[in-house]
This record gives structure tokens, sequence and C-alpha cells, in this order.
């Protein structure tokens, strides 16, 4: 594990100012705050149920998830984080993980300790608004999410699910020509869905014969983004982004 105090960072403020205003200064604060890189393989856990961590992760490269299993050890994915998310900043203040966060794919993930984050907000109280905020729209994931499995038809799920990974994406600026990594297996889609992997299989199959998506390999392409997000019920509003002047 390696110190590389200033190139992760960038990311983590591009995404922080992606839902929440970041003045030079804080921008300035957040660019010294230390960060230990670590890699880790497809399907490793990086923090689990009942840990008490004295740190939180920052994803830089690759996806990973939030998930919790039933007591016959089923699966259910409840969220899905994208570069520059922090998805277990909630521990700053839970004390004992109440989920596992695992790798999705191959990742590159940045710690940073809670005593630095603790040190960071006391010198710059807005900071702790932005922190809080990046909790508070993972929360209105998590009910976007409940909605979408607990009502949604397959079809109208995995669109909606494409349209949110594109957003969140691009709001980090890792987008180009709606194209998008999507490494994502149906096995995973299927535990985030709610659905089998054999219905995941054909639901990307229509998909793609509605002309909604392009997959090639690890990659997803949007060649009409209005009828995706027609087709996905998607309204961005729960995502709770800056709309900047000129955007």
């Amino acid at each position: 594990m390696a110190l590389m105090p200033h190139q992760p960072n960038d990311l983590m403020i591009r995404k922080l100012d992606s839902i929440f205003p970041l003045s030079d200064e804080e921008r300035g604060a957040l660019q010294q705050l230390p960060i230990l890189l670590k890699g880790i393989k497809a399907d490793r856990e990086i923090v689990g149920i009942g840990e008490r961590p004295a740190q939180s992760c920052l994803i830089l490269e690759g996806f990973t998830c939030a998930y919790k299993l039933s007591h016959l050890g089923k699966r259910q994915i409840m969220a899905l984080h994208v570069p520059g998310d922090m998805p277990d900043l909630q521990s700053l203040h839970l004390a004992v993980m109440d989920m596992s966060i695992a790798s999705i794919s191959s990742c590159t993930v940045g710690f940073i300790q809670h005593e630095d984050l603790r040190r960071l907000c006391e010198q710059h109280p807005r900071l702790t608004a932005a922190f809080w905020r990046e909790t508070l729209v993972d929360a209105s994931i998590y009910r976007e999410w409940l909605l979408n499995v607990g009502q949604r038809s397959a079809y109208t799920r995995m669109a909606h699910l494409v349209c949110e990974i594109l957003i969140r994406l691009k709001a980090v600026g890792l987008v180009e020509k709606w194209s998008f990594q999507w490494p994502i297996t149906q096995e995973k889609l299927a535990d985030a869905l709610g659905i089998t992997a054999v219905h995941v299989s054909r639901t990307l199959q229509a998909l793609r014969a509605d002309g909604l998506i392009r997959m090639e390999k690890t990659q997803v392409s949007v060649p009409d983004w209005e009828r995706l997000k027609e087709a996905g019920e998607f309204d961005p509003l729960y995502l709770h982004l800056q709309v900047r002047k000129g955007a």
C-alpha cells in the first residue's frame, strides 16, 4: 500500500463538487488529505458487516457494491459504487458496519483515516455539510432502488440502472460520447435487480434489440438517451446533482 496524496484527491473533489459547491480553499484542503491506495481484485470484501473500521474508502477505479445476505446465503446488492464514491462514509459516525462493501471488478481504492476526516471537518466546517450531503444522496439512491426493484418491470429496472450509472459517471467525467465502462456480470445484475441471471440476459437482449443500448465486453453505449430515459422512467432528481450555469 503506497501513499499518493495528490492524484486520487482530484476525483474525490470532482465528485463532491458535483453535489455541493466547493470553494477554492476547500478544494485545496481536500487536495492535501492523505489517501492510502490499494489495488483490490474482483469479488473481494473491502469492509464487512459487523466490522468497526477506522477509515473510509474512496473508489478510484472499478466498481464496488453494498450488499447483505439472507440467512439462506442469498445476496441482495443494494447499491453500486462508481469512481469518486465513498461507499462507507457513514462509518465516520456509525461505529459498526451494518452492510458489506465488496469489489465487483478489479478496483483501486483509497483509504482515508477517520481522524484525518474529522480534523479536516473541524478546520473547514462547510466540508462537514459536503460529506453529510454525500451520505444523504446515498440514502436517496437507496430509496430509488427500493422503488425500482419493488414496482418496475425487469425491462424498466434495467433501463433505469443504465441511466443512473451513466449520469453518475458523467458527473465525474468518465463518460465519452455516451459510452462508459460497465464491468458488471449478469449474476451481479441479477442480485441488484432481484431477477434471475437468465432474465437479466433476456432483458439486455431486449434493450439491445430495441436500439436503446449497445454492449461490447465491459463497455456500454447509449445511442438514444431520450428513449432510454423514457424506457427506464428515469428522473435524475434523486441524484441531487448541482446544476451549473451554462451546463
